[in-house]
């Protein structure tokens, strides 16, 4: 009796560590195609408060896109936070921590494009004493929007992602190659965020996106394998898998 049982348990939880690997992965994607989305243009502009108010459908759409991100980042991590558990519990909270963190900033972020709107709109009645400081104001939001989307929010997100890769690292759930890469875009993807706060490159600049262009390309990869192959279950350098009940001496 209780070896068929254990074999039922743990296809179970086969089963349900594979759905959560596929709708893990899956939300990756759906991230990234939002995070394409979420870019305005119109907002990058040298005199973004003139023309902002000519690109709604920009600024509605990057607010959607960029809120579309919220429950897909937080959702990949709750997806994966049973598996990445058993792994190590105060590891994966950290990274579920730091993927809540980065929800917040997201909504910041959310909340911050409208205000552009905003402006625009009182830059296309201001006279030109009022028009220079709707400029300056504007200019400020600017950079305000850029330190939450591309340092604090980068930052926080790729704090989470060192735990999670280290995690993965350790565990083999994934090869280690692909954790690995994780690990260095991880930490690429940092340095980027810094060279930002400390103006060594804009957002839109060239070596910024290739630094980032590592983590980007394994987060595809990332989701292309847990959609396809999943977490490995049965091999694990910490030997912690849980595929079935306790054996008992029944």
């Amino acid at each position: 009796m209780w070896p068929a049982l254990a074999d039922i348990y743990g296809r179970s939880v086969i089963n349900t560590n594979r759905r959560a690997t596929t709708f893990a992965g899956a939300l990756i994607i759906v991230g990234m195609i939002a995070g394409v989305l979420s870019v305005v243009p119109a907002v990058e502009e040298p005199s973004h408060l003139a023309v902002i108010s000519a690109h709604e459908g920009q600024v509605s759409v990057g607010a959607f896109s960029q809120f579309i991100m919220i429950p897909a980042y937080v959702g990949f991590a709750l997806y994966l936070y049973p598996t990445l558990r058993m792994e190590n519990e105060a590891l994966s909270l950290g990274f579920l921590g730091f993927r809540l963190i980065a929800a917040t900033f997201h909504f910041i972020g959310v909340i911050l494009l409208p205000l552009f709107l905003v402006l625009g709109q009182e830059f296309a009645q201001a006279g030109a004493s009022d028009a220079s400081h709707l400029e300056a104001v504007g200019e400020l939001l600017r950079t305000a929007r850029d330190l939450v989307n591309h340092v604090a929010l980068i930052i926080s997100l790729s704090l989470g992602d060192l735990l999670f890769f280290y995690i993965l690292y350790r565990s083999r759930l994934v090869p280690r190659w692909l954790s690995a890469w994780g690990l260095i875009g991880a930490g690429l993807a940092m340095s980027a965020s810094f060279s930002v706060l400390f103006r060594l490159t804009d957002v839109v600049a060239l070596p910024y996106l290739a630094i980032n262009a590592p983590l980007a390309l394994q987060s595809l990869v990332l989701a292309i394998w847990l959609i396809t192959k999943g977490f490995d279950t049965k091999t694990s350098a910490t030997g912690h898998r849980h595929e079935g009940p306790p054996a008992t001496s029944a």
